[in-house]
């Protein structure tokens, strides 16, 4: 299947959806994943963030070396931030308590 320059920003936003309703799913077979509504919100806002500035830099950035680059700092910067929340790699107050 081709993806097309128009479907680019769909498959984008709809992949930051299948990633946030995987733990919903999870939620209904297994006691072990127990997100409450600020989890989901606040992993929502840091999905489609993330899914709102690889979008932006998909259309204003046209060399594919520099997009490349970006996307990745991108991709790197959301996952750092997603550990630093679930298991506080580095101490930081966003880790909780």
């Amino acid at each position: 299947m081709m993806i097309t320059q128009n479907q680019t920003p769909a498959f984008i936003y709809l992949s930051a959806a299948i990633i946030l309703i995987a733990p919903f799913i999870a939620m209904q077979f297994t006691k072990e994943v127990n997100w409450t509504a600020s989890d989901f919100l606040i992993m929502g806002t840091l999905l489609f963030t993330t899914a709102l500035a690889v979008d932006l830099v998909l259309k204003k950035v046209k060399n594919f070396k520099s997009r490349l680059i970006l996307v990745f700092g991108i991709s790197a910067l959301l996952i750092l931030i997603w550990a630093e929340m679930a298991v506080g790699i580095f101490g930081s107050p966003i880790a909780g308590s």
